[in-house]
């Protein structure tokens, strides 16, 4: 996985999870907090998402195959979207159904400064490796707002773990709620709607995360500053006067495939048409360098044709 990937911060992550999710199954079993044991089994879950992210990765190194022939980059969209379903079944479910069965049959906490001291430790931990994801996403956002950046990512890693600590977070105040209330009115009820409001909140997450997980899955073109580039990198102005039409396609974070039909000036040669699209390659390859599979079609444009077809883009020669 390449630093993109944002390996720094899902390891931060995983570490931070894996104490924290220890620490709060041991509260649970002192307390028994319904909102430590929705808690414990979120960090939990969380952890083995940090661990599919890190296989993903690992996974989408390999070189391509006969079978395969534009390589395995897409798997790291695949285990993201195996991410939002472990975090949507074994956080947010169980979460619903464990602060529901406490809502039904509340019961007072016991030792209720274990739960609150893991708390605050799990604030502190969180806090940690969430600071160390929003800085290594600052690297790639630029101008984005955190919503763009979430949406437009095309390496999943990053906004997993983002939704992901800010989640936990959240889940941690919310989960200090039910307890406290639950400690200073003595009714358990308050840790059980607590345990329901964590369940709703990753459930939430987990949707998100599954929608912009599916776009990339289904295929992502490269952004509009990209495509501007790729554009402006293929005419040279002599032989290649121009793009007919154009398409690209995301085959992993940082492999783009790009096929486009050129116009070339119809008195060149076949030697010199052939050069000039080896050359607009390299002029494509050192403007967008995660264009690696790049077809381009010579063609003739014809303005008589374009305008006949009844989809240009599929008419030979139109625009």
């Amino acid at each position: 996985m390449s630093a993109s990937g944002g390996t720094k911060a899902i390891v931060a992550a995983l570490g931070a999870n894996l104490a924290i999710a220890a620490a709060k199954f041991v509260a649970f079993a002192f307390s028994g907090s319904s909102s430590m044991l929705a808690e414990g089994v979120h960090s939990l879950a969380d952890s083995g998402n940090q661990g599919l992210l890190l296989l993903g990765g690992k996974k989408a190194k390999r070189a391509a195959t006969a079978e395969h022939p534009f390589g395995y980059g897409r798997e790291r969209y695949i285990y993201g979207f195996l991410v939002s379903i472990v975090l949507f079944t074994i956080g947010g479910v169980f979460a619903l159904y464990e602060g529901y069965e406490k809502i039904h049959a509340p019961h007072p906490l016991e030792d209720w400064y274990w739960p609150i001291g893991v708390l605050v430790f799990a604030v502190i931990a969180e806090g940690f490796s969430f600071r160390t994801a929003i800085k290594e996403s600052n690297e790639l956002r630029g101008k984005q707002t955190w919503t763009q950046f979430v949406r437009r990512a095309k390496a999943p890693e990053l906004p997993v773990v983002l939704l992901e600590d800010f989640g936990a977070l959240v889940g941690l105040v919310l989960a200090l709620g039910g307890v406290g209330l639950t400690v200073a009115t003595g009714d358990g009820i308050w840790d059980g709607i607590g345990t329901m409001c964590i369940g709703a909140l990753l459930v939430l997450i987990a949707l998100v995360l599954a929608a912009e997980t599916k776009s990339l899955l289904l295929g992502e073109a490269a952004g509009p500053e990209q495509v501007a580039k790729i554009r402006e990198a293929v005419v040279d102005g002599d032989v290649v006067t121009g793009v007919i039409h154009m398409r690209t396609l995301h085959l992993g974070p940082e492999e783009l495939l790009v096929a486009a039909k050129i116009a070339v000036r119809h008195d060149g040669t076949a030697t010199q048409v052939a050069r000039a699209i080896d050359a607009a390659e390299a002029r494509i390859r050192a403007a967008v360098p995660i264009a690696r599979v790049i077809y381009l079609e010579p063609d003739i444009y014809n303005e008589a044709t374009a305008a006949a077809g009844a989809d240009p883009s599929k008419t030979p020669g139109g625009n």
